[in-house]
C-alpha cells in the first residue's frame, strides 16, 4: 500500500511538474524581483520619493490632492494617497481604472497613474504613467501572465494549486523507503563531490526540502487572492460564520458639505496618527455610499495597523479597527496577514530574506527536476528488431 501511494506521488509529481514547470518559473523569478521592490525603486527613482528640502509646515491634504489633479489628465480624478512618517519623503497619490474582461496586460489598465507631490510647497515632482512601470509588468506578470484578470489569473491560480501538490508530493518522494546513515545524509546534504547528474539530483531534492515550508505558505496566501470561495471559505469558518458589516456614508438630504474641510480633517487626524508609526494611506470614496478608508501601518508589516472608515459627508468616523483587538476573528486576524505571509514580510527583513532563497530555489526546481527526467529518459533501453534481454541490474 506504501508503495502504491509512493508510486502515486511520484507520478503526480512528475507530469505537474512537467505541465506546470515554465509557468512557475516565471512566478518565481518574478516574485524574486519584486521582493526587494521598495528598495530598488527608492535607489533609481530618488527624485519621486524623497524631497529637496524639508520645510517647517505641510501645507493641507485637500490643497495637495487639488496640485496633484492639476497634474492628471483632464477628467481624472485622486483615488488615494500614501503618506510616509519621514519627513523627506513626497506625497504619492494614484489613480487608475481597469477592466477586468481585457486578455492582456495593456488592456487591463484603461490608465494608471501615480503624481509624486512635495508635501511643504505643492510642487509636482514628477506624473508617473504607472502602466509602463518596470515593477508594475513584472508585477502583472506575477499574478496574470500579462493575460489579464479572467484568463491570466486563472492560469496562475490553478498553476498554484499544481505547484502545492506538487510540493507535498515531493516530500514523499524524498522520504526514502528504507533509513540509512548514507540515506539520512543524502536527504539533507548535497554531495559535491560527485558527477553533475548526481550534484543536479541531490540539488532538486535537499534544497527542494528546504524550501518547502515557505514555498507553501507563499502557494496558501496566493490560493487566497485567487479562488474568491476559498477565501470567504477559510475567514467564514474561523471566524465561526460570523458576517462583518460594512461601513457606509449616510447621504444628505441638504447639500453636500466641503470636501476639502472633510479632507483636511481626515489628513490631520492621520498627520497626528503618525508620529508612532511608518505610513499611512487613504482611499477616497468610490460611491454614494462609501467611505474614505484610511490605514495607519506600524512598520514594514502591512497587518500591523489601524484602519478607520470616515463619512464622506460628515468626516464622522464610522469604524475603527486595531490589529491589536483581541475581538477580531481568527479568520479576520489570517486574511489581514495575507499580504506579509505572502511576501515574507510576516516576521522583517529575516523572512523577507528566507522568502527571496526559497523563490530563488522554486526557480531552480522545474529546471533540475527536467534534466533528472531527460536523464532516466537516456536510461530506458531502445528496443531494436531482435529482442535483447538485459540483466536484471540493469
Amino acid at each position: 500500500m506504501k508503495l502504491k501511494f509512493r508510486k502515486i506521488a511520484y507520478q503526480l509529481h512528475l507530469w505537474l511538474g512537467l505541465t506546470s514547470g515554465l509557468i512557475v518559473v516565471i512566478m518565481a523569478a518574478t516574485g524574486c524581483i519584486l521582493t526587494f521592490e521598495e528598495e530598488l525603486k527608492h535607489i533609481v527613482h530618488p527624485n519621486r520619493y524623497f524631497v529637496e528640502n524639508i520645510g517647517r509646515k505641510k501645507l493641507e491634504l485637500s490643497q495637495l490632492t487639488e496640485k496633484a489633479e492639476k497634474a492628471l489628465p483632464e477628467g481624472l480624478k485622486v483615488k488615494r494617497v500614501v503618506i510616509s512618517s519621514d519627513p523627506s519623503r513626497t506625497y504619492v497619490f494614484r489613480t487608475l481604472k481597469m477592466d477586468e474582461e481585457a486578455w492582456t496586460y495593456w488592456g487591463t489598465y484603461l490608465y494608471y497613474y501615480r503624481i509624486y507631490v512635495d508635501p511643504y510647497n505643492g510642487k509636482v515632482q514628477e506624473v508617473e504613467d504607472a502602466k509602463k512601470d518596470f515593477f508594475e509588468i513584472v508585477l502583472d506578470l506575477h499574478r496574470r501572465l500579462l493575460l489579464g484578470e479572467k484568463i491570466g489569473k486563472t492560469i496562475t491560480g490553478y498553476s498554484t494549486l499544481i505547484f502545492a501538490i506538487i510540493l507535498l508530493s515531493g516530500l514523499v518522494i524524498w522520504y526514502p523507503r528504507k533509513m540509512s546513515k548514507a540515506m539520512l545524509k543524502g536527504m539533507f546534504f548535497i554531495k559535491t563531490s560527485a558527477n553533475w547528474k548526481r550534484i543536479n539530483y541531490d540539488a532538486h531534492n535537499v534544497l527542494g526540502f528546504y524550501a518547502v515550508i515557505p514555498l507553501l505558505l507563499i502557494s496558501y496566501s496566493a490560493l487566497i487572492w485567487s479562488f474568491e470561495d476559498v477565501d470567504k471559505w477559510v475567514k467564514n469558518t474561523l471566524n465561526g460564520n460570523t458576517t462583518e458589516k460594512k461601513a457606509k456614508s449616510t447621504i444628505p438630504s441638504e447639500e453636500l458639505s466641503d470636501r476639502n474641510n472633510i479632507l483636511n480633517l481626515i489628513g490631520n487626524t492621520m498627520e497626528k496618527g503618525l508620529k508612532d508609526k511608518k505610513s499611512a494611506l487613504i482611499n477616497f470614496p468610490r460611491s454614494e455610499e462609501g467611505t474614505y478608508y484610511a490605514e495607519l501601518t506600524y512598520d514594514g508589516r502591512q497587518y500591523r495597523n489601524e484602519h478607520f472608515n470616515f463619512d464622506q459627508y460628515s468626516g464622522d468616523i464610522l469604524k475603527s479597527q486595531s490589529y491589536k483587538n483581541k475581538n477580531i476573528g481568527y479568520g479576520t486576524a489570517l486574511r489581514e496577514r495575507n499580504y506579509d505571509l505572502h511576501t515574507g514580510s510576516i516576521l522583517g527583513l529575516t523572512t523577507r530574506i528566507i522568502y527571496f532563497l526559497a523563490a530563488v530555489i522554486a526557480l531552480s526546481l522545474p529546471i533540475t527536476g527536467f534534466i533528472i527526467y531527460l536523464n532516466k529518459k537516456k536510461k530506458k533501453p531502445k528496443h531494436k528488431k531482435n529482442k535483447v534481454i538485459f540483466p536484471s541490474h540493469y
